[in-house]
């Protein structure tokens, strides 16, 4: 099979090569892969990380496609299934997995990561991380709900947001961004959009600004009371002014830290306020469940800005920062 492959990190390792195509234990799915997302995980697997494993490795954490062949033990899924892929690999039976958060497994990680991924024509996962799609829902929609919405709907639920709560989604036109926005407003909350992009009105914002007139606009539909909660994937180059629009009781929640991780924040403003600082990664099978759902009832949308073949995946990652990206990019094996 065709596979994107590199052995030491660095853009100018990887390369498409022909590999075998990997076999399904007895507890595995071999999946066709139909699309595949760019996520930074992906870009950070290939230039940064240095224990990925195995070696010569394939990137790819969030993909989705149509099992191929089944293991000996599989009785749930069979050949011809369409299926989305939780990007998480878990035991199942440390305390954390018991406890239904299998993201926080003891000894998990994550697939393109601790395993080979989906930047490839085939990829074999376990049966329990498929999770079966209706013929509705597109490829690059199913391809998107293990890292871009099921991040966005875990960090949500962690936050606990209300109806009538105002929500601001810092980043918003990015692969969490994008399903942050439209969740938000599912659950019943009034949403700015921290962007310059204004189709994201389209996705249920009820403003789209900038961060220079953020504060602004957040003092205006909010009648002074300012932001129940914020979302910020970006780091330390927004944190700080993110805080700054909650209001009393406000929460902000956050899953990355793409613009640097060390951050100064007034502690007098948290503990005045009764600010609550929340850490969020990826989300739970139960979780992914919902959002399959939410796909096969037609309720969730995405915005592609570009698709590339395997052939082409270097320029996708590449592109991945680009500040002409203008919504997500797949790869399309």
């Amino acid at each position: 099979m065709k596979a994107l492959v590199f052995d030491r990190n660095g853009l100018e390792n990887l390369r498409l090569a022909d590999v075998e195509t990997p076999k399904p234990g007895p507890h595995d799915v071999l999946v066709r892969v139909r699309a595949a997302s760019v996520n930074p995980v992906d870009y950070f697997a290939v230039v940064g990380i240095r224990n990925v494993k195995p070696i010569p490795h394939i990137p790819g954490v969030e993909f989705a496609g149509i099992v191929e062949a089944v293991g000996d033990h599989v009785a749930d899924l069979k050949p011809g299934d369409r299926v989305a892929i939780y990007s998480r690999v878990f035991d199942g039976s440390c305390a954390m997995c018991l406890s239904g958060q299998e993201m926080l497994c003891r000894s998990g990680g994550i697939i393109g990561i601790v395993t080979n991924g989906g930047y490839a024509e085939y990829a074999v996962v376990p049966a329990r991380n498929a999770f079966k799609i209706g013929d509705n829902v597109e490829w690059e929609l199913a391809a998107s709900l293990s890292v871009g919405a099921l991040t966005a709907y875990h960090a949500l639920r962690l936050a606990g947001v209300s109806p009538g709560e105002l929500v601001v989604v810092v980043g918003a036109s990015g692969n969490t961004g994008i399903f942050a926005v439209q969740l938000a407003k599912m659950m019943g909350a009034r949403v700015v959009a921290i962007s310059r992009k204004q189709w994201l009105r389209e996705l249920g914002a009820e403003e789209v600004v900038d961060m220079d007139r953020a504060r602004e606009a957040v003092e205006r539909i909010s009648g002074g009371s300012m932001a129940d909660v914020v979302v910020d994937p970006l780091g330390s180059e927004t944190m700080s002014k993110s805080i700054g629009l909650l209001g009393v009781n406000g929460r902000i929640v956050t899953f990355g830290a793409l613009t640097g991780d060390e951050l100064r924040i007034s502690v007098r403003e948290l503990y005045s306020k009764q600010i609550r600082v929340i850490g969020s990664t990826g989300g739970t099978r139960r979780e992914m469940l919902d959002l399959v759902k939410m796909a096969n009832e037609g309720r969730l949308r995405i915005k592609i800005w570009r698709r590339y073949s395997l052939e082409q995946s270097v320029d996708a990652l590449s592109n991945l920062f680009s500040k002409e990206r203008d919504g997500k990019i797949m790869i399309i094996p």
